[in-house]
């Protein structure tokens, strides 16, 4: 896999999840946070979406960050003029290229489509601005017809051309070859942009990297519309851990990244989101416990700091005997093979009762509980 870019559009596509506003200083903060671990281009928003907008958009470009900035536009010129009065150096215009989307946007007429992309294209580039064009609905449309607008778009002055699967359809096969096909055919870059509906968006994205993408969009945690988008993180540590190539991203503030969007959005990170999950380095089945008490990497595909993690061994209803042991000696108490057990069924009944595995303090009392048992005997 080649060097790539990350194009993070938590800004953007992710604040377009149902729900979700963030607020200016929400907006500064996050930017600044990419900005901080080494994002090299951020989406920052659609400034045709009015003067709030506008305002943060204004705010992000007077920072001075490090990464490049891009702001999200219809093929309209008063988008585009919008973009301008933001400060924006570069600028994202999509346009739809399926036929239901044409057919409902510009009611089948995809002549007309075409001459508002190029006089866009146009209008930004004469004015000496870098412009990337988006194919909206990419995965549903004519390859030949995809194929024609994204040369068009080349032709006319764009940088880069985004392949959007916009629904989330795909599989990475499908993704790979679709690509693949805009990648052998166009001179300038390839940039891909998934959606979650099926739970592949990081599987597709990946996919149209191996196809020969230069370019990923990512949002923090998947946020994003509908099921989301490829989550940032994910992405991240596929492409660092499975192929090799490190993007320069401080990976162990992802954890940190992570919560900062988590609070600001209001969605909650599931426990077993993979990555920044608080489940991701936890283990409470006895097999699972005693490998990763021997080696780590018997059940761990990475170290936990790499991403700002600590392992964590739990006691539940999947304990076995050597994790209750390792646990009670950190705090000074040895028990025999018979107690221990004895402490395993407490432990196991309990965790049963309450559906949740316990505390520190909850398995100290059950020691206390089990020996105090034993006395009277």
């Amino acid at each position: 896999m080649n060097q790539v870019l990350i194009n993070d559009t938590t800004l953007r596509d992710g604040e377009q999840a149902a729900g979700v506003a963030f607020n200016l200083e929400e907006k500064i903060a996050i930017a600044k946070f990419l900005d901080a671990i080494g994002l090299e281009e951020i989406e920052v928003g659609i400034p045709a979406m009015g003067e709030e907008e506008q305002r943060a958009i204004q705010s992000i470009a007077d920072l001075g960050l490090s990464a490049k900035l891009l702001g999200w536009n219809r093929a309209v010129i008063s988008d585009i003029k919008a973009s301008m009065a933001c400060g924006l150096k570069r600028m994202h215009i999509a346009i739809p290229v399926s036929g239901i989307q044409i057919a409902t946007k510009f009611q089948g007429q995809w002549r007309i489509t075409l001459q508002q992309l190029k006089d866009c294209i146009s209008f930004a580039v004469d004015k000496g601005f870098w412009v990337a064009v988006g194919g909206e609905d990419s995965s549903r449309a004519d390859d030949e017809f995809l194929l024609d607008v994204a040369l068009y778009a080349q032709e006319w002055g764009a940088k880069r051309f985004r392949f959007c699967d916009t629904v989330g359809v795909l599989d990475p096969f499908t993704t790979y070859s679709k690509v693949k096909r805009l990648v052998s055919g166009l001179r300038i870059p390839v940039e891909v942009h998934t959606h979650n509906d099926f739970g592949l968006a990081t599987a597709n994205a990946l996919a149209g990297l191996k196809a020969g993408a230069l370019s990923v969009n990512t949002t923090v945690n998947g946020l994003g519309e509908r099921a989301g988008n490829a989550a940032l993180e994910e992405v991240v540590m596929a492409i660092k851990r499975m192929y090799g190539v490190d993007l320069g991203i401080d990976t162990p503030r992802l954890l940190e990244l992570s919560k900062l969007v988590a609070n600001a959005s209001g969605c909650r990170v599931p426990p077993w989101k993979a990555i920044v999950g608080e489940n991701t380095f936890a283990h409470e089945s006895g097999i699972h416990a005693h490998g990763v008490l021997k080696n780590p990497f018997t059940y761990e595909p990475f170290a936990p700091e790499e991403v700002g993690r600590e392992r964590r061994l739990v006691v539940g209803k999947h304990s076995g005997r050597h994790l209750i042991s390792n646990l009670l000696k950190q705090h000074g108490i040895f028990l025999s093979k018979e107690e221990t057990q004895s402490v395993l069924d407490a432990v196991r009944q309990c965790s049963m009762e309450k559906k949740r595995n316990l505390t520190t303090e909850e398995l100290l009392d059950l020691v206390k509980i089990q020996k105090y048992s034993h006395a009277i005997r």
